[in-house]
């Protein structure tokens, strides 16, 4: 993972992370009610996390950082705020769903009804938890973030 280039503007840009994480969340919970769509779900899943993580680490520290490693992005976090620990485990599940649920594979990957329904609940916590944190529930777009 890098860091970019501390620029001053990008601390008033976290926002834009939370929108498009809360798109993701928005799709992973429509996407949940098909059970042919589990993959589908896990990578929104991901995806939220990710810009989740993302857009709280430029809030709080004012670095944009690059990757998609959701581990490295947990730990990061929790530097600024060690409660972000309870999703170390989780995060490293929901790694392997960036890439695994996008292309096809000699050994397809299957989800269950109650790992997609895990990776969801472990999802909304997390994006809760920042969102509450960051007192931005009243600037969420109920728009697309993009």
């Amino acid at each position: 993972m890098t860091r970019r280039r501390h620029n001053p503007t990008d601390s008033r840009r976290f926002q834009d992370w939370l929108n498009a994480a809360y798109d993701d969340l928005r799709a992973a919970e429509l996407l949940i009610q098909d059970d042919t769509l589990h993959n589908a779900t896990a990578f929104h899943c991901q995806q939220c996390a990710e810009k989740v993580l993302k857009g709280y680490i430029l809030a709080r520290d004012e670095q944009a950082v690059d990757g998609h490693n959701l581990t490295w992005l947990c730990k990061r976090a929790c530097r600024i705020d060690p409660e972000f620990s309870q999703w170390l485990d989780e995060s490293a599940a929901l790694n392997k769903f960036y890439i695994e649920t996008r292309y096809p594979t000699d050994i397809p990957t299957e989800i269950s009804d109650e790992q997609v329904g895990r990776l969801l609940e472990m999802t909304r916590q997390l994006f809760q938890y920042v969102v509450e944190g960051l007192n931005a529930w009243d600037e969420l777009d109920e728009l697309e973030a993009y």
